[in-house]
């Protein structure tokens, strides 16, 4: 019966090597006789083994994508090397930090050992390697060229993760610019206006128009800023909800982000990026082509495109040009179409994919590079006109008593 995969525990041990000379060092395990006569197949005397003592605060972190990414990379790196699978699994897994990526390791490494094919025992996990992932390591397998397919995968899930963080920071900025706007104007309102609320109550004299606006909306905001802020909690999570809910809403909200300004244009061209490197990796790998959009419609990350790929699936499958019904979408670029026309025509399509992916993704980067140049004069710009727009309702009261005595 094959051996189970088991839990793995740290320990820390002291003992001497060959030589005599004493040596120390930590160990992963199943328990405390396993570790023991691992250590002597290693040539070592174990005077002292025992379990490394968890963390006060919990020690295992979260398993990140780049994380996957970068196994992946060591992976492909020892096999690369002329190291066995099985053997390329401890030696990553040795060099590990995070503790809850050095367990999931150890676990497929068990499942492998016992005689579990690779792609199997990744299936096993799909919080991490997700169905593109397994397929292309099956394809790998089946076709003798692992180490090759690992290094494709690594690339793809590198260069995706990259472009998702480069979005993610383009996403942020202008979000971060309203908040900090939100919370400036907020604390003036609530703290800063009551002040010389006080002061201009013994004028005895009509205060300007503007004052007087901005002292009543500091005085609604005092009584009902616990309105204000559940309002705004709410309306987030409602629609954190309905996304998540309601397919439609989801689709409606990707339809018409793609045309908000510089934004919408970021998530376009990362959306073509993603379709040229998706489709690039797996066409590369052997899956037919119709097999390839599949994947490829749900990594885009857009409705969008998600039905418009699905679109170019029946028209491929019916014998149509690849390139030919992506221009009858009328959402891809004219240079991605050019492309991948001389992919087919040359039978380097998944060359020609790979080159509208690096392109894209170049534009992406430098379009994010654009968008943070051009939003730092625009946050001084709003907060200027929102402080100063406050410091001048404050101040024209004195200014007019000013011109009075004066």
């Amino acid at each position: 019966m094959a051996e189970k995969a088991q839990k793995l525990e740290s320990y820390v041990w002291e003992g001497k090597d060959r030589k005599g000379n004493k040596t120390k060092g930590e160990l992963n395990g199943a328990n405390l006789a396993l570790v023991k006569a691992q250590l002597r197949k290693q040539g070592i005397i174990p005077d002292k083994v025992k379990k490394k003592p968890k963390p006060l605060f919990g020690g295992s972190k979260k398993i990140t994508p780049f994380d996957i990414a970068m196994l992946t990379r060591q992976l492909a790196t020892m096999m690369k090397a002329g190291v066995p699978l099985v053997q390329s699994f401890d030696i990553v897994a040795d060099g590990l930090e995070n503790k809850g990526l050095q367990e999931l390791v150890m676990t497929i490494r068990n499942d492998i050992a016992s005689g579990v094919g690779f792609a199997t025992a990744l299936r096993k996990h799909p919080r991490h390697f997700d169905e593109l992932y397994c397929n292309l390591v099956d394809s790998g397998e089946k076709a003798g060229a692992l180490e090759e397919m690992l290094a494709r995968i690594a690339t793809y899930l590198e260069k995706t993760e990259l472009l998702k963080k480069k979005v993610k920071k383009a996403m942020t900025y202008p979000a971060a610019v309203i908040v900090v706007a939100i919370i400036v104007t907020g604390i003036l309102l609530v703290k800063v206006v009551p002040q010389f609320e006080d002061l201009f109550s013994g004028f005895g004299a009509e205060l300007p128009v503007f004052t007087q606006l901005v002292i009543r909306i500091s005085e609604w905001l005092q009584s009902w800023w616990f309105v204000v802020l559940l309002g705004i909690i709410g309306s987030v999570y409602l629609f954190k909800e309905f996304k998540h809910r309601s397919r439609k809403f989801s689709d409606a909200v990707d339809k018409y982000i793609l045309k908000l300004p510089v934004v919408g244009e970021i998530l376009d061209k990362s959306a073509v990026a993603k379709f040229g490197r998706v489709l690039s990796t797996t066409f590369a790998a052997g899956v037919p082509l119709v097999d390839a959009l599949d994947s490829v419609a749900g990594a885009t990350g857009n409705a969008v495109y998600r039905d418009a790929i699905m679109n170019i699936k029946n028209d491929v499958s019916s014998g149509t040009q690849l390139q030919a019904t992506m221009k009858q979408q009328d959402i891809f670029p004219v240079m991605a179409v050019q492309l991948t026309a001389i992919g087919e025509e040359s039978g380097n399509l998944d060359e020609m994919l790979e080159k509208v992916a690096i392109h894209y993704e170049s534009m992406v980067d430098d379009m994010v590079d654009n968008l943070t140049t051009l939003m730092e004069p625009m946050i001084m710009a709003v907060l200027g006109v929102l402080v100063g727009g406050l410091i001048v309702a404050m101040y024209l009261p004195i200014f007019q008593i000013g011109s009075v005595i004066g």
